[in-house]
């Protein structure tokens, strides 16, 4: 590895050990370019050797982070680019094959990317299309917003979201509609884009959790962002999201996903209590030390603070990525399109 790189590789390390970068749009952002230099910097022997170089990177990135699943997607969609590249070279070469089809059928598939073929220009032209595809994620997403967001409607969205607010603002210039935004509790993340909302003109009504099963029922729609998509179509979303999607399966109130195609992870989810991909917090932002310790009945109390909610994919209606919408049961073709099953698991 080069060295530039390799010290690049350990500032990144640092930075997401600290929380230093967050959100996934900035760590996909940040992997994507330090993958990119990685593969210019490379000496190019075969196509195998560049694939483990991707691989190492990402299990080191990963596992300092493994709570942000961008991370892992952006370097899966990476290798892929890599595979369909190679793949195009090959068929394009017209080489005859000398092997019979059945050796062909049987062969080892780490075998198939040890021919000395150079790929890295169109490699890195492909990585670099990949990287302004994340860049322009926002913008894609909101020139979508006046088909689904219709005059006089409300919307009510939960926590804070860039795409959800570019989304609305967007609208917001040919629609006249009303917007209600939860606090999202204990963060009350919820004020940040109420204030938002509110400066663009944008009428907005601003409410505590416990108020979003009383009004859900003059909503209209749904409009919140995600942490993640997972390979079923559920998502990982901030704490609280759930109550949020119950609410509005009740209600028969659209439930629709603003994400970027960065966060479709091809992982499956395990079990809602299961710390895989959640992560809990310290309980002080609930209920601080001292109000446990002075009250007689919370001695014996177990207080949990988790950081993300599970929606199972039944709940959401719709997701709007930056190559459409799409309801949650074609999520296994968007990820056929962008992922080989061979690097699920680096």
């Amino acid at each position: 590895m080069d060295k530039n790189v390799e010290s690049e590789l350990h500032s990144f390390l640092a930075q997401i050990r600290r929380n230093k970068v967050v959100g996934s749009f900035n760590v996909a952002k940040k992997t994507m370019d330090l993958l990119l230099k990685a593969i210019e910097s490379h000496k190019w022997k075969n196509t195998q050797t560049v694939m483990e170089l991707v691989k190492d990177l990402g299990k080191k990135l990963i596992e300092a982070q493994p709570l942000e699943l961008a991370i892992g997607n952006v370097v899966k969609r990476v290798l892929n680019i890599i595979r369909e590249e190679y793949k195009s070279q090959r068929q394009g070469s017209n080489k005859p094959s000398q092997a019979s089809f059945y050796n062909l059928l049987n062969r080892d598939k780490s075998q198939d990317f040890f021919d000395p073929q150079n790929i890295k220009a169109s490699v890195v032209e492909s990585i670099k299309e990949l990287i302004d595809e994340i860049s322009n994620t926002y913008r894609t997403i909101a020139e979508q917003a006046i088909e689904h967001i219709h005059t006089n409607e409300i919307i009510l969205t939960f926590g804070k979201s860039q795409t959800v607010e570019r989304f609305l603002i967007k609208a917001a210039k040919k629609r006249k509609f009303q917007a209600i935004v939860v606090e999202s509790a204990p963060s009350s993340i919820g004020q940040q884009t109420a204030l938002s909302l509110s400066k663009h003109g944008i009428e907005t009504t601003f409410i505590p959790d416990s108020a979003v099963f009383a009004i859900m029922a003059r909503v209209n729609k749904v409009i919140v962002g995600t942490h993640a998509v997972m390979a079923n179509g559920g998502l990982i979303s901030q704490s609280g999201m759930n109550t949020i999607a119950l609410a509005a399966k009740y209600h028969s109130v659209p439930f629709v996903v603003c994400v970027g195609l960065y966060k479709l992870s091809p992982l499956y989810p395990y079990e809602q209590d299961s710390l895989s991909f959640n992560n809990i917090n310290t309980p002080a932002s609930i209920m601080n030390f001292e109000e446990a310790e002075n009250s007689k009945g919370a001695s014996g109390a177990e207080v949990s603070n988790p950081t993300f909610d599970y929606i199972p994919p039944e709940l959401v209606s719709l997701f709007v990525t930056n190559f459409g919408a799409h309801n949650p049961s074609y999520v296994y073709r968007l990820l056929s399109d962008h992922y080989d099953s061979e690097d699920y698991l680096l």
